[in-house]
Order: structure tokens, then C-alpha cells, then sequence
């Protein structure tokens, strides 16, 4: 019997996706809830499990489509078994843009990544990946991001150790894998096959402009179209900065008294409440205390009127490899040291592994970045419309501070709220920091609400 695949349901914010990866091809079998593609949205992958066992007959839709919720993207024979005498119909022809190398005389500015054409040109995926033996890792139950690293390097799974949740493959177990492996040689064919085309546009000595340098090794280029989040991070960046009237503070706070905490309970809390400390959960729980007394940096704007929240769903933007996303924590403020680490922990983790739902990307009254995890000391974050407020977090650093007319070193940290000067005066911004610093410095006082 033959079933029609179909793009999921989409959510409402969502108008289509755009089809990324096929895992399988016209014929290769497909047991039933095994992811059969995936979706690219503006926010997440999704992934499109087969509903039953069987062989993929046809494939409607080639990579790189664009599709909307119940369009066929394939059809799939049930209870077939794949056919090894007859040929395997052709796959369907992938749209993806390859690596193109440019001559110097055609190019007109360096690209960030220069020279490394042949290192940052996808591979051609194999039309199907290693299969573990029975019992062991599923190819099917990896996340998008890690089956993506696994086809492209012709990896077996099951040989890899998976760190993650019952022993669920990461993309960090698979980076590491990799790096521990000899490197593989890497196909030159594509470039030779172009190097006559380079050379006959690249100048001979005589032709060259006296007194200019000699053109030596490869001056390559690659263009790509951005992905689906990449894309909508730059509209959302653009409509934020031409939409609303930002402006940014500054203030340092303390952290001693913050670290002292940490420190003495760390170890209890962890072995008790089973996971570790940070210092997130105190970030957002001064962020909340200081958002109740000026309730104006946990509104929105819609249209002339102004909304405010009276509940508290904090953003935190977490950075992968396809961008940056911001998971809600819900209710934050209902929520105590324990519950806001683990959830968000789970949060991190799922972005990294690209599991995130869009339901966990949706709404938030305000957000917190953290740039200090790449070493950055100060920024003006861009607020993440329509909230009003974004608190930017930086690298802790020891310096030499005054106190009680004694030079003393401290761990000090630099804080950055950039907020809509449309609803919220500099007087609330500025005091709103201080808030915070003020928490930060005495966090006993969050303990006890005061």
C-alpha cells in the first residue's frame, strides 16, 4: 500500500520551511518513526518521521524546496523490502549551492573564510549512511544537528560514546570523535577540475601593472545563501534597530558576595537538588526582582498603546552553530535556584542538539545574553522585539577597586541594558541597573524578598 508523506502541521507564526536533508532515497527501506527529512523553519528543524515500515518509492520534493504545512514531499510503499537486483532510481536532484572558486581578477574583496574552499565545501552525502548493528545507537533517533555530522562524515554511530540523556549522541561527542581520528584526505577533485579555468583568468607576469606583487596561491571564494534562522535573526536585528528607539546603560557590579554564596553551597546544592550551581539563575532572579519595581522593562509596545506583563517569561539566549536562539523560561519568577538551572540547562543543551521546540522559542517579556562566555567585557545587546529591555552580561574580571579608602581586588563585572527609549525614560533604565547591581551584591536580600 502506498502513503503519502506530507509536511507536517506548521505552527501559526510559521507560513512554510524549507527542506533541508533527505536521509533516504527511492528505495532504500525506512522503519517506521524514522526521521525521513528535515524541516528548516525560522526557528527550529523539525523532523518528519516515517508512519510505517516500509520502502521509499518516491521522492516529490528535492532539498532546498520550499514547502507549506500538507504539501507531499514523498510516498512510501508499506511492508515493501528494499530490492537489490533492480537498479535504484536516480535521487532526487539536490539544490543545494556548491562551493564555487573565483579567480583573482574576478574577485572584488576577500572572503572571511579565504583559502579554506576546500575544507568548508559540504561533502556529498552518500545516498545511505552506516547502519549499527541490531541493538545498538539508531541512526533515526539523532537529533537533526548530529545526524548531520554523522552522514557527512560516513560515521558509524553506535561507535561513538553518547553523552547525553540515556546515552543520547551530542554534537559535542561527535566533534570530539572526530578530532580524535587521523585526518581524512579531503576530495581535491572538484578543485583541479577548476584550477585550468583559475589559471587562464589569472594574468601572466608580463601583463601584471608594474611594482604590483605577484599573485601567489589560491585567492578563493564561496558563495552561500544564508539559512532560515540566520536570515530571520538578521530581519528581526534590523527591524528592532529601525522600529525602535534604543539606547543603552551602563553600570559594574561586585559579584564577592554572589561567588562567597556559590562557593559555600555549591557542593550541597548540587548533591541535593542534582544540579550544579551557576550563576544564571542569580542573574535572573535579580533581573525579576528589579522588573517588579519598574514594571515599564517588562512591557511592549503594540501599535499607541503600551502592555504590560504581569507575569515574567525570561528569554536567554543561547548561541549554536546555526545561530543565536532564545528558549522561554515560563513564570521564572514562580520558579526557585534549582528549577531555573535545570530548566535552563535542558534549554542549552536541546539548542545545541537543535531539539528545541518553536513552542520554547515563543513570546518572553524580557532577555538576558550572556557575552562574557566568549570573553567579551563590554556590549550593547539588541533588544529581542517586541520586549522592551535586554539585560547584556560580560566576562568576570578581576580589578582593582576602592573600598573605604583601600585599594582592594575585586571580581567585577560589566552590566548593559539596552532598552526602547520610546516607553521607558533613562531615570527607570539607570535605576533598573542599579537594581540589579544591588541584588547582585547583597543576593541575601533576593533570599528574603527585600
Amino acid at each position: 500500500m502506498s502513503t503519502e508523506i506530507r509536511v507536517p502541521q506548521l505552527p501559526e507564526s510559521v507560513a512554510d520551511a524549507t527542506l533541508v536533508t533527505w536521509h533516504k532515497q527511492p528505495g532504500d527501506p525506512i522503519r517506521r518513526d524514522e526521521n525521513l527529512a528535515d524541516l528548516e523553519t525560522d526557528k527550529v528543524v523539525l523532523e518528519v518521521p516515517a508512519p510505517a515500515n516500509g520502502v521509499v518509492s518516491e521522492i516529490r520534493v528535492p532539498s532546498g524546496t520550499v514547502v507549506t504545512s500538507g504539501q507531499i514531499l514523498a510516498v512510501i510503499e508499506e511492508g515493501a523490502a528494499a530490492s537489490t537486483a533492480a537498479p535504484r532510481p536516480a535521487a532526487a536532484p539536490q539544490t543545494a549551492p556548491a562551493a564555487a572558486s573565483v579567480s583573482a581578477a574576478s574577485a572584488t574583496s576577500p572572503a572571511p573564510g579565504a583559502g579554506s574552499a576546500a575544507k568548508t565545501a559540504a561533502p556529498t552525502k552518500a545516498a545511505a549512511t552506516n547502519v549499527p548493528a541490531e541493538g545498538a545507537r539508531e541512526a533515526g533517533k539523532l537529533s537533526p544537528s548530529v545526524r548531520r555530522l554523522v552522514e557527512e562524515n560516513h560515521l558509524d554511530p553506535a561507535a561513538i560514546p553518547g553523552s547525553g540523556r540515556d546515552g543520547r549522541l551530542t554534537k559535542a561527542d561527535v566533534v570530539g570523535y572526530l578530532d580524535k581520528k587521523p585526518a581524512a584526505a579531503v576530495a581535491v577533485a572538484p578543485a583541479a577540475a577548476a584550477a585550468p579555468a583559475a589559471a587562464a583568468a589569472v594574468p601572466s607576469p608580463a601583463a601584471r601593472a608594474p611594482g604590483r606583487p605577484p599573485v601567489t596561491g589560491a585567492r578563493a571564494e564561496q558563495r552561500v545563501p544564508m539559512t532560515r534562522l540566520r536570515a530571520r535573526i538578521a530581519q528581526r536585528l534590523i527591524e528592532a534597530q529601525s522600529t525602535q528607539a534604543l539606547l543603552t546603560t551602563f553600570n559594574e557590579v561586585d559579584l564577592t558576595a554572589t561567588q562567597e554564596l556559590r562557593a559555600r553551597y555549591k557542593e550541597r546544592f548540587e548533591k541535593e537538588r542534582g544540579v550544579k550551581l551557576g550563576f544564571m539563575s542569580f542573574f535572573v532572579k535579580a533581573s525579576i526582582a528589579a522588573l517588579k519595581r519598574f514594571p515599564v522593562l517588562n512591557a511592549s509596545v503594540d501599535g499607541n498603546d503600551i502592555i504590560y506583563h504581569e507575569y515574567y517569561d525570561i528569554g536567554v539566549a543561547v548561541s549554536t552553530d546555526r545561530g543565536l536562539v532564545v528558549p522561554i523560561v515560563r513564570d521564572a519568577d514562580s520558579k526557585d535556584f534549582a528549577a531555573l538551572e535545570k530548566e535552563i540547562a535542558d534549554y542549552a543543551r536541546q539548542a545545541r542538539e537543535g531539539s528545541l521546540a518553536i513552542e520554547d522559542l515563543t513570546g518572553g517579556t524580557f532577555t538576558i545574553t550572556n557575552g562574557g562566555v566568549f570573553g567579551s567585557l563590554m556590549s550593547t545587546p539588541i533588544v529581542n522585539a517586541p520586549q522592551s529591555a535586554i539585560l547584556g552580561m560580560h566576562k568576570v574580571q578581576e580589578r582593582p577597586m576602592v573600598m573605604n579608602g583601600q585599594i582592594v581586588v575585586r571580581p567585577m563585572m560589566y552590566l548593559a541594558v539596552t532598552y526602547d527609549h520610546r516607553i521607558i525614560d533613562g531615570r527607570e533604565a539607570v535605576q533598573f541597573l542599579v537594581a540589579i547591581k544591588e541584588a547582585l551584591e547583597d543576593p541575601g536580600r533576593m533570599l528574603l524578598g527585600i
